[in-house]
C-alpha cells in the first residue's frame, strides 16, 4: 500500500534535523525508517530530493514522504471481553492491560477490536476500517474502561463530547515518592519527543496544552496513590505530567520508573504493567440524553501490590 504524506514546517520547528523532524509526526515509523525513507530518495521539498537525514528543515517548507506501507487488516477473534455497559448505541469495556486498542504497524492480532469484532460485530465506520468504534484510546499497559461507538451517530457525538472535554474521565495512580500536595492540577504543554519517537515530553515538537487534577486517596512509604482526573487527551499525559514532577509512575519505565523497588536493602516485587487504571468515564448518552457514569475496579495484580505495599515491613 502506497502513502504519501505532506508537512508544511512551521516556524518554531526550522533548522531540526529532517528525520527527527518527521519522526515526531510519523511516530508509527522508526526515526531508522525514516533514515531509509529519505536515503532512499522518498522525501522530497518544493520538487527536491533531500539528500541526508541530518539536513535542516526549513519553516514555510512542505515536505513531502512517500511510504511503502503493508496492507492490514482488522478481523473477529474470539477474545475474552468484559463488557461493563452496552445498550443498542455504544459499548463501554474494561480493557486489561497488555492489550493494544486495535491493529497498527506491529501489531495484527489481538486487539481490542479484534475482540469487539466478534463479540459486537456491528461497529461504527468514522475512524476507518482499522479502529472501528474506536473513539479513544487507552496505552497497552494502562487498564481501564473504553466507550465504543455501535454507529457513525453515537462515534461522532460522543468524539464532540470529548473534543469539547465534557467526557469526565478518573485514573487511579500510584507514582513513586511522597507528592508533597494533597491536590493539585498540573499545567504543562505536552509534545513528541525530538529525541526517543516512542516517548512524550514537557514541551517536545509541536507541544499542545495538557492540564491534569488529581488528589491523594493514599499514602504509603516511597509512594503515593492518586485519582488523576485530565482534562485534555494528550498521548501519553498523565504519564508525561508525574514524570515532569519527579514522581514517575510505578512500573513505568518509559519515563524513568526503575525495573526494581530495593528498599532497606530488599528488594521487594514490582509491576510488569504500570499502575494506571481508568477507573471512572462519565459522558452524556448520545441519543438518550441522559448522563451515563460507569466504574472498573482496580485490576486483582494492582489491588494485590497495593496491599502488599501497606503491609510491607519498611
Amino acid at each position: 500500500m502506497h502513502e504519501v504524506r505532506e508537512f508544511i514546517v512551521a516556524e518554531e520547528d526550522a533548522g531540526a534535523r529532517c528525520d527527527v523532524y518527521l519522526a515526531g509526526l510519523i511516530p508509527e515509523i522508526s526515526r531508522s525508517q525514516i533514515q531509509r525513507l529519505i536515503r532512499s530518495g522518498l522525501v522530497t521539498t518544493g520538487g527536491r530530493v533531500v539528500r541526508k537525514p541530518g539536513e535542516a528543515v526549513v519553516s514555510g517548507d512542505c515536505l513531502r514522504v512517500e511510504i511503502e506501507r503493508e496492507e492490514l487488516r482488522a478481523t473477529p477473534e474470539a477474545l475474552p471481553l468484559e463488557i461493563i455497559y452496552e445498550d443498542d448505541d455504544l459499548v463501554v469495556v474494561n480493557k486489561p492491560a497488555g492489550m493494544v486498542v486495535h491493529v497498527g504497524a506491529g501489531v495484527r492480532s489481538g486487539t481490542l477490536v479484534n475482540a469487539l469484532l466478534h463479540h459486537i460485530r456491528t461497529l461504527s465506520k468514522v475512524s476507518g476500517e482499522l479502529r472501528p468504534g474506536i473513539v479513544h484510546r487507552l496505552d497497552r499497559l494502562t487498564s481501564g474502561l473504553v466507550v465504543v461507538a455501535k454507529n457513525d451517530f453515537t462515534h461522532r457525538a460522543l468524539a464532540s463530547q470529548f473534543k469539547g472535554r465534557e467526557v469526565r474521565k478518573t485514573y487511579l495512580v500510584l507514582v513513586h515518592g511522597r507528592v508533597a500536595q494533597d491536590a493539585g492540577e498540573i499545567s504543562k504543554p505536552v509534545g513528541r519527543d525530538p529525541v526517543r519517537r516512542t516517548r512524550m515530553k514537557v514541551g517536545g515538537i509541536r507541544p499542545r496544552e495538557a492540564l491534569t487534577r488529581y488528589r491523594v486517596q493514599r499514602r504509603f512509604p516511597h509512594f503515593t496513590l492518586l485519582e488523576a482526573a485530565p482534562r485534555t487527551g494528550r498521548t501519553h499525559q498523565i504519564r508525561v505530567h508525574f514524570a515532569s514532577l519527579g514522581h514517575p509512575i510505578v512500573g513505568d519505565t518509559l519515563y524513568g520508573a526503575p525495573g526494581k523497588l530495593c528498599f532497606g536493602g530488599r528488594e521487594l516485587p514490582t509491576l510488569t504493567r504500570t499502575f494506571l487504571h481508568a477507573a471512572t468515564l462519565e459522558f452524556r448518552h448520545p441519543t438518550k440524553g441522559e448522563i451515563i457514569e460507569v466504574r472498573a475496579p482496580l485490576p486483582v495484580e494492582l489491588d494485590e501490590f497495593a496491599k502488599h505495599l501497606a503491609q510491607a515491613d519498611w
